[in-house]
């Protein structure tokens, strides 16, 4: 199945950037599009960005576009989201996904069958 691990969240005060990592063991995933999804508190977890195998095509939720940037470095196996002007209701668990199944780049969980534990961003001043 492999594993996904998240890293680089935390505390940033609005206006601030982060940027998010994902890394992919166990097998690899350069053949898998891939994604990053949110969960905010009490609510359900969202679609935020997905990006095509070779990195070329990408797709961004409405929320979130010209603010992030999906990117992937497949000889690292690692996906990042990049994210500036962080606004407090970007406040969220973010999740990472990969799909070993889906064709395209898909906006609903059930699409990806591999996650990461997550990465708490927090925006707040």
């Amino acid at each position: 199945q492999g594993q996904l691990v998240e890293s680089g969240g935390g505390l940033v005060q609005p206006g601030g950037s982060l940027r998010l990592s994902c890394v992919a063991s166990g097998r690899t995933f350069r053949d898998y599009p891939m994604a990053w999804f949110r969960q905010a508190s009490g609510k359900e977890r969202d679609f935020v960005a997905a990006i095509s195998p070779t990195g070329i095509s990408t797709r961004y939720a409405d929320s979130v576009k010209g603010r992030f940037t999906i990117s992937r470095d497949n000889a690292k196996n690692t996906v990042y989201l990049q994210i500036n002007s962080l606004i407090p209701e970007d406040t969220a668990v973010y999740y990472c996904a990969a799909s070993s199944y889906a064709t395209g780049l898909r906006t609903s969980t059930t699409s990806y069958n591999v996650w990461g534990q997550g990465t708490q961003v927090t925006v707040s001043s």
